[in-house]
């Protein structure tokens, strides 16, 4: 067995990718610029899609490739580039008043990370499978710490846009669960989610700019004015 087909080589290429992508994610909880919040989303992408090419390649599953590719281009090119394009039209390039500061929302995030791994936990048994079964199995902590981060970045932020963010990076951590633990869903069930999340930044993306029009800004909060 050569190197580069030693599925604990590639086990190690997946957690350190996994790493980065949580790295990724508490940095975006005290990033305010929404276009690097975008660019932060978009190299997120980009990372599980390599992973999910490195699970396909060591378990010579060709339905994964397209789940790879399909991540790639419309999670990590596609998506960042209509975002950015939004951002560029509506004007507002900043996130001014989160409801908790950048170093709590951080601490938080760290918390939530914490709880993800413990969490994960109960789950990983790698002395139960083998290696190549067990291939990114060691991930599911990350995946859950993505969960939950971003259902706080919804929470916590007021601009629509960052709230869409939000729900990518949840998104995010459901894909890296579901590409780790069970080596993709059926492809249909996959192209389906990807429909779904894609149909779903557009009419956010939308109603955005349709609140920027209403009240000259993208705090949702302001839609407490439709009840007076």
């Amino acid at each position: 067995m050569t190197f580069f087909q030693n599925p604990e080589f590639g086990d190690r290429i997946i957690t350190l990718m996994a790493a980065l992508v949580l790295v990724l994610q508490i940095a975006a909880v005290g990033q305010r610029w929404l276009v690097s919040s975008i660019r932060i989303f978009a190299v997120q992408s980009f990372l599980l899609a390599t992973i999910a090419g490195v699970i396909a390649y060591f378990n010579h599953a060709s339905h994964i490739y397209v789940v790879a590719f399909l991540t790639l281009f419309l999670k990590a090119v596609l998506l960042p580039w209509l975002l950015e394009g939004l951002v560029e039209r509506i004007g507002i390039r900043r996130e001014i008043e989160p409801l908790i500061n950048a170093p709590l929302s951080i601490l938080i995030a760290g918390c939530l990370t914490l709880v993800g791994y413990v969490v994960a936990e109960s789950f990983y048994h790698p002395e139960e499978t083998s290696v190549r079964a067990a291939l990114g199995h060691n991930t599911l902590g990350v995946a859950i710490a993505l969960f939950l981060i971003g259902f706080f970045t919804m929470l916590n932020r007021r601009k629509a846009l960052s709230q869409v963010m939000g729900l990518l990076s949840l998104e995010n951590g459901l894909f890296l669960a579901a590409i780790s633990l069970t080596y993709g869903m059926p492809l249909i069930v996959e192209l389906g989610i990807f429909f779904d999340v894609l149909v779903a930044v557009m009419v956010l993306g939308i109603l955005a700019f349709r609140i920027r029009e209403a009240f000259d800004s993208m705090d949702v909060s302001k839609l407490r004015k439709l009840r007076e």
